[in-house]
C-alpha cells in the first residue's frame, strides 16, 4: 500500500545506496588538488603567547621604521596615529593606555594587545592590507620593533626576534580574565 511514509523512505534508502556506490568508486580520492609539500605549510605558521612558532629572523626599530614607511603609512598615518578619516580604515596603533574601562576606550597595541607575539603573528600574517602575508621574517620583525618601541614598550635599541619577543611585558598584559568556561578543556 503506498504512503507518504513509505515513499520518503524508498528515496532515502535509494539516496544510501548511490551514495554508497559513489564512494566505492571514487577509493580514497576525489581527483583532484595535489598534496601539500613541506614549503607549501611552511607559510602558515601559529604563533603562541610564550613564543613557540616564531620563525627564524630578527629586526629592530631603525629597520622597522623604513618599512613601516614602505608597507604601513597609508593605512595607519606616519605617526602610527590610524586613518580612519580617510575610509582606509588603518587602526591607530599607539597610545590610549588606561582607556579601556572609560567611555571612549582606545583599542591600540599598547593599550590592548596582551602578548607581543601576538602583534607578530598579526603583522605576519595580515598585513599589509594590500599584500597579506608578504613581509619578511626580519620585515615583520623590525615592524614589531618599530610600533613597540614608538609606543615605549621598548626601547628603540633593542632587537626583536624569536627569544627576545616573547619576553616583552605588554602594558595590558594582566588586564584580561581568564575565561573559566569547562570545555575550553578540549581546545588544549
Amino acid at each position: 500500500m503506498f504512503t507518504p511514509e513509505r515513499f520518503a523512505g524508498g528515496l532515502l534508502a535509494l539516496a544510501s545506496l548511490s551514495t554508497v556506490a559513489y564512494a566505492q568508486a571514487m577509493p580514497g580520492r576525489y581527483g583532484f588538488g595535489t598534496p601539500a609539500t613541506a614549503p607549501d605549510l611552511a607559510r602558515f605558521l601559529t604563533v603562541q603567547p610564550d613564543g613557540r612558532g616564531l620563525p627564524p629572523g630578527s629586526g629592530n626599530a631603525a629597520a622597522g621604521a623604513k618599512v613601516y614607511a614602505q608597507s604601513c603609512f597609508a593605512c595607519h598615518g606616519d605617526k602610527l596615529q590610524g586613518n580612519p578619516a580617510k575610509g582606509i580604515g588603518g587602526d591607530r596603533l599607539i597610545g590610549g593606555r588606561g582607556s579601556l574601562a572609560t567611555a571612549a576606550p582606545v583599542k591600540t597595541v599598547e593599550s590592548y594587545w596582551p602578548y607581543s607575539t601576538t602583534l607578530f603573528d598579526y603583522v605576519k600574517r595580515a598585513m599589509p592590507f594590500s599584500a597579506p602575508g608578504s613581509l619578511s621574517d626580519d620585515d615583520a620583525y623590525a615592524v614589531v620593533a618599530y610600533i613597540l618601541a614608538e609606543g615605549k614598550v621598548i626601547k628603540p635599541s633593542e632587537t626583536m626576534n624569536a627569544q627576545t619577543l616573547p619576553k616583552v611585558m605588554m602594558p595590558n598584559r594582566d588586564g584580561f580574565i581568564p575565561d573559566s568556561r569547562p570545555e575550553l578543556d578540549l581546545y588544549r
